[in-house]
């Protein structure tokens, strides 16, 4: 385990058993958050959520129709593990246009709308886009990833 010495030694074999799984824990767990976030915008009509984008953060109209698109269909293949890295990296540019346009102006604190969660979500997906599908994936079972 890198070097390091287990205080209990015993636990290597789960620890090196659990990485795989663990790490696509994550990707799955990050790919439903990002479905739950574009599931609002759905129900609440592409329109009127592309003049929200447009009123209340000075966004384009069509950066909703991307916004839908990437945490709908996006979300879905980081859970499937398909087409990982692309939609992953996508995420987490659109992650960070949300923390500059949405939460910034509003300081750190998430429970003030600021941008403690946003920038977690966007580094742990920067962190998926890095990293790629992993062995339990779409990917890996078709064998190519960007």
């Amino acid at each position: 385990m890198n070097g390091q010495k287990l205080i209990f030694p015993g636990l290597a074999g789960f620890y090196a058993a659990m990485t795989p799984i663990t790490y696509t824990l994550v990707r799955v767990v990050f790919g439903i958050i990002m479905i739950m976030h574009g599931i609002p915008k759905w129900n609440n009509g592409i329109e009127r959520v592309g003049n929200a984008f447009a009123t209340n953060y000075g966004l384009p109209r069509w950066f909703a129709a991307l916004a839908l698109f990437f945490e709908l269909v996006g979300g879905a293949c980081l859970v499937l593990g398909l087409a990982t890295r692309f939609f992953a990296a996508a995420l987490a540019i659109e992650l960070l246009i949300a923390m500059f346009a949405s939460h910034w102006a509003k300081g750190f604190a998430v429970g003030g709308g600021g941008y403690e969660y946003v920038l977690f979500l966007g580094v742990v997906c920067f962190a998926i886009a890095i990293r790629g599908g992993g062995p339990y994936s779409v990917d890996a079972k078709l064998g190519k990833e960007l």
